[in-house]
């Protein structure tokens, strides 16, 4: 079975060369997040082009239900974002992300999803981005300009509904991150309120720390946008913090904002503060919540 598996994939790399998709090494140059984080699933690694000044590609890793290529059925899917000093294998690695994915699925807590992960890093070019590299905090802060959060639909989902066979439309789409990937997902679902049927925002910083570049006006008037995304609200926008995180204060203003317009949304305070125990358990509830309406 296993073999068949992995003959089909071959084939299949082969023949979607523009995106050149293949199972765990499709490319030995970048750094390999190893087979041994693949459980259940089929973890594969691809690569998309970018319409945004910035690196002319990069690398996403898309985690399929295990027997993607032994049926032809269509599944919806989460785009799942890191947050700052991260990228497309942050949730892999520091989350143990795919453990969770597979156990939420065998105990039948979430029906089988294709998980998106991709990296939302700003880079100036090529040479920037120098194979998907890991960026320090402050650059993570200061450098977001919105060129990413334009582009995302256009480059990363569109390329996954082109590749796979998801459900291609909003109430089968999920858009959720920590921390810079909980506001980068504040401001792409609102830009984009026909997209993503369920949002999860995990400590999210709500406003950019810094607004300007060519793209800059994706992070204004949000508040218009708000209004237009509500008008037709997603399935489940759920905000997550923890009690101690140092954006705790700002995320209770945002809160009270979407409850003084009458915006429907869920919220959750907890323990803890701006730490990895807090995301994973944000996200296994969140998880758990997709696809039921």
């Amino acid at each position: 079975m296993r073999g068949d598996r992995v003959a089909v994939l071959v084939i299949f790399a082969v023949t979607v060369s523009s995106c050149a998709t293949a199972r765990y090494a499709a490319n030995a140059d970048y750094p390999q997040i190893g087979e041994a984080y693949a459980r259940d699933g089929i973890l594969e690694e691809c690569f998309y082009d970018c319409s945004v000044p910035g690196p002319s590609r990069r690398r996403m890793y898309v985690y399929l239900p295990a027997d993607y290529y032994e049926t032809q059925a269509r599944y919806p899917v989460l785009y799942l974002l890191h947050g700052a000093r991260g990228n497309e294998t942050s949730w892999i690695i520091k989350g143990d992300f795919l453990h969770h994915v597979d156990s939420l699925t065998a105990s039948g807590k979430m029906a089988e999803t294709i998980v998106v992960l991709p990296n939302t890093n700003e880079y100036k070019s090529d040479r920037d981005y120098g194979k998907s590299r890991l960026k320090g905090a402050m650059e993570s802060f200061f450098e977001v300009d919105g060129a990413v959060e334009y582009a995302f639909v256009n480059d990363v989902v569109r390329t996954v509904d082109s590749l796979y066979r998801t459900l291609p439309q909003k109430d089968s789409r999920a858009l959720a991150g920590l921390s810079i990937g909980a506001l980068q997902s504040i401001y792409i679902s609102a830009a984009n309120p026909d997209c993503f049927g369920y949002i999860g925002l995990f400590s999210p910083l709500i406003r950019p720390t810094l607004n300007y570049g060519a793209y800059s006006s994706f992070f204004r008037q949000l508040k218009p946008k708000l209004k237009i995304q509500f008008a037709r609200p997603p399935e489940l926008y759920l905000v997550m913090i923890g009690r101690k995180d140092f954006l705790y204060p700002r995320v209770n203003a945002y809160c009270n904002y979407l409850t003084r317009n009458a915006y429907p949304y869920e919220s959750l305070i907890t323990p803890g503060g701006h730490d990895w125990p807090n995301w994973i358990s944000y996200c296994d509830m969140f998880m758990e919540r997709l696809w039921k309406r």
